[in-house]
């Protein structure tokens, strides 16, 4: 038990500093590209530090019994763990990094029409995802449609968000590094090539870590007894979601809220409509008591959110209700176990 404890606090050393890494990489990238805030935020650092849970549920569904007996479980766990994670647990822990600078009576600024955009995309195609799992299998042609609508949800956001980011960068709202690029003091370049290359080592150091912590995950949790569905729905979430919380914490606590949160609802994004598309096609898909109310806590967190997005300034007390409703799916999970 002291060695799985000691590998998770290594692993969350290795995960820190490649989350610094990786951050200060993406404003250069962002900057040397002229993108706003909320492209780097929302797409470029949610899909980057989305690898981890992407892969996850992937290597669960995909190699099937040969790797698990309960692969199918862990593999709809693990999408529908990803965005309960980030709209409750993330979003909660990113407003308690700023407590100690703005008080629970401060606020949380990112650019209002990404805020809204990210949560809208996402609650309807959490909601169309979700739903897919109460049609028939005898009407699989539904809930194809369903899944590429999803793929399609997908691509129609990154080309919304991409055509707001010139208008953004005009007025002033670009991505811009505060420090120079760490590697530069290696390489003594800042040029493109350098940048991406910082770009690659922070990801692959991300992926490392948070590989090595859901190894540790799974070592403690074989002497706590829990089972592979609960472990898939909270645990390896948890660990999956590292990289966006403490890319978060980081950029918020450094006064770049739109990076902060768009780094959470871009990946959000991705993971309600990529990853569901995927298990809509490869797994049963059904509605299982387990994970419905994962599903129900998770759209009423990310309705709270879009509504503090309609107010263009969230309090910080608003995300407290996100930790509370993380608390009460811990509850619910745990007596129902």
């Amino acid at each position: 038990m002291m060695s799985s404890i000691a590998e998770l606090l290594f692993s969350l050393v290795i995960i820190l500093i490649a989350a610094e890494f990786f951050t200060n990489a993406l404003e250069h990238l962002g900057q040397k590209l002229r993108l706003s805030q909320g492209v780097t935020g929302s797409i470029l650092a949610a899909v980057g530090t989305a690898l981890p849970e992407t892969i996850v549920p992937l290597l669960a569904i995909i190699t099937g019994p040969t790797l698990s007996n309960h692969s199918e479980e862990i593999g709809v766990g693990a999408i529908l763990g990803a965005p309960l994670m980030l709209s409750t647990l993330s979003v909660f822990l990113m407003g308690l990094a700023i407590i100690d600078k703005r008080g629970l009576r401060g606020e949380i600024c990112p650019e209002p029409g990404g805020f809204r955009r990210d949560t809208g995309f996402f609650l309807i195609a959490f909601t169309f995802a979700s739903l897919a799992m109460f049609i028939p299998h005898s009407m699989s042609q539904c809930r194809q449609i369903i899944s590429l609508m999803l793929v399609i949800l997908y691509f129609l956001y990154v080309f919304r968000t991409i055509k707001a980011s010139r208008h953004l960068v005009q007025e002033g709202a670009g991505t811009e590094a505060q420090q120079s690029l760490y590697i530069s003091r290696v390489v003594r370049s800042e040029n493109l090539p350098v940048i991406l290359l910082q770009v690659i080592l922070g990801i692959s150091i991300l992926l490392a870590g948070a590989f090595w912590f859901i190894s540790g995950v799974e070592s403690a949790s074989e002497y706590l007894g829990i089972s592979a569905l609960l472990l898939s729905l909270i645990i390896i979430p948890i660990a999956t979601e590292l990289p966006e919380k403490i890319n978060s914490i980081l950029w918020i606590r450094r006064g770049k809220d739109t990076l902060a949160v768009g780094n959470i609802t871009g990946a959000m994004v991705f993971q309600g409509t990529l990853l569901p598309a995927i298990g809509i096609t490869l797994t049963p898909w059904e509605p299982r008591s387990e994970v419905l109310t994962g599903i129900v806590i998770t759209l009423v967190a990310a309705l709270w959110l879009f509504c503090g997005a309609r107010r263009r300034r969230m309090p910080v007390s608003w995300l407290g209700l996100n930790g509370l409703l993380y608390v009460l799916y811990i509850c619910i999970s745990l007596y129902n176990r």
